[in-house]
């Protein structure tokens, strides 16, 4: 059955060289070797051998405006409440830590420097 293939998940952004080279932080991928700063869209690469999609950054000159329509799932490889931590420390800001359950399960809603909300999920580890 014919399908397609998913190449890459776009974001409109005020600057793309600096939203990939925060998200490579993120999730360990690198960004486009052709990339520069002030180039009109930049792209992260999946860490080598992780598959996936790439993560686009194209340039608008509007700001972020609404709540995104689309956003990202992480699952991280330490703790759920490490790895807001360190994507706080980063520069991520906490949008919402209400869906944080008393047993624990549950995610931690965050936005990326140019606002783009995103969910960090508890690992495989802690959902065993």
């Amino acid at each position: 059955m014919p399908h397609s293939a998913l190449r890459n998940i776009t974001f409109d952004s005020y600057d793309p060289f600096a939203q990939a080279t925060w998200w490579a932080q993120v999730t360990g991928g690198s960004v486009g070797d052709d990339d520069f700063a002030g180039d009109p869209e930049a792209r992260v690469e999946p860490p080598a051998g992780a598959g996936g999609p790439n993560l686009l950054f194209e340039r608008v000159p509007e700001a972020k405006s609404i709540k995104n329509r689309v956003h990202l799932d992480l699952t991280p490889d330490t703790t759920r409440d490490a790895e807001v931590a360190r994507l706080v420390d980063l520069g991520a800001t906490l949008v919402d830590g209400s869906h944080v359950r008393p047993d624990g399960s549950g995610w931690v809603v965050l936005a990326d420097p140019e606002g783009n909300e995103f969910c960090v999920e508890r690992s495989r580890a802690e959902r065993a």
